[in-house]
């Protein structure tokens, strides 16, 4: 006689298991190679720079472990502390500016307006200018012989002297800023017109129903629906003005006298004395800032869904 094997049927849970771990193991396999090159291209720059920010690290020599020296000396320098206050100078004054411009321009073109695609394509025309070419304009209308702002004040009579504007304290940062602002506005436009026009209108009809007049209408219904925006759109450009380098090596190069020196620049003049663990340090010293604007903006938007 013949044994005949029964087998025991396979239980529904465990064919619904492996297929779980089927679905889990094809897709980490799909995401390995993201994760493999987000890795090597974005985690290993970042945690080799400040490596070297704790060296000597020179052009040609691979530099040793020297702590916390190069910070220690960038903190005793009045450049550094230059370019603390002038870098937190320039990304508050900006950020605010850009966004009362951008908030004006963006509520504004929301209104059925004539021309008012013609005017939203000229508002946008700073930001798609190549940064390269846009301050570079600037710093011909700066020039003091033949620059376009003199000419204006003194063909017209306002000021009958010839201001120098990058080349004195009084007006090299007013200056910086100013091409800032201009370069920078249209992104808060268009992302403030974004928000704008995902508001219903159903809203603002009931609030003219209710009896709420034009600030009202504003604070209790436009600021709550560009709220999110207006944090991300902050977070964003205070990231970017404190690590942009063009506005003032272009225009200034940090002068005069340390007038403008701001992060990035005072970390190109690391680099061009070849001390690359200073000029590395210089970058991470930026970081505790720029990890509390994130903390505090990811706070607010949470705060804000809750």
């Amino acid at each position: 006689m013949s044994e005949v094997q029964e087998t025991q049927p396979q239980r529904p849970g465990m064919t619904w298991l492996n297929a779980h771990r089927r679905i889990q193991i094809f897709a980490y396999i799909l995401v390995t190679p993201v994760v493999l090159l987000i890795l090597g291209l974005v985690a290993y720059p970042f945690l080799f720079a400040i490596y070297v920010a704790f060296t000597d690290r020179v052009i040609g020599s691979v530099g040793n472990w020297i702590g916390f020296a190069n910070f220690q000396y960038l903190f005793q320098t009045a450049t550094f502390s230059s370019a603390i206050w002038n870098t937190i100078t320039i990304v508050v004054v900006t950020d605010v500016f850009k966004l009362l411009i951008g908030l004006g321009l963006a509520l504004l073109v929301n209104q059925n307006i004539p021309g008012r695609g013609l005017l939203r394509s000229l508002l946008i025309l700073p930001w798609a200018m190549p940064a390269f070419v846009a301050f570079l304009t600037w710093r011909v209308l700066y020039q003091p012989i033949g620059g376009g702002l003199n000419l204006i004040l003194t063909q017209t009579g306002i000021y009958p002297h010839v201001i120098d504007w990058l080349g004195q304290r009084q007006t090299a940062m007013p200056s910086v800023i100013l091409a800032s602002i201009w370069r920078g506005f249209p992104f808060w436009f268009i992302s403030i017109l974004a928000a704008l026009q995902s508001i219903p209108k159903d809203l603002y009809e009931a609030a003219r129903v209710d009896g709420a007049n034009a600030w009202e209408r504003f604070w209790m219904v436009t600021f709550p629906g560009i709220k999110q925006v207006v944090i991300i759109t902050t977070l964003l450009s205070s990231i970017w003005t404190a690590n942009a380098f063009e506005h003032v090596w272009l225009l200034t190069q940090g002068g005069p006298s340390d007038a403008t020196m701001v992060f990035p620049v005072l970390a190109y003049f690391g680099m061009q004395t070849q001390r690359i663990g200073e000029a590395a340090a210089v970058s991470v010293a930026m970081l505790p800032v720029l990890a509390i604007l994130v903390i505090v903006a990811t706070s607010l938007m949470q705060k804000d869904e809750d």
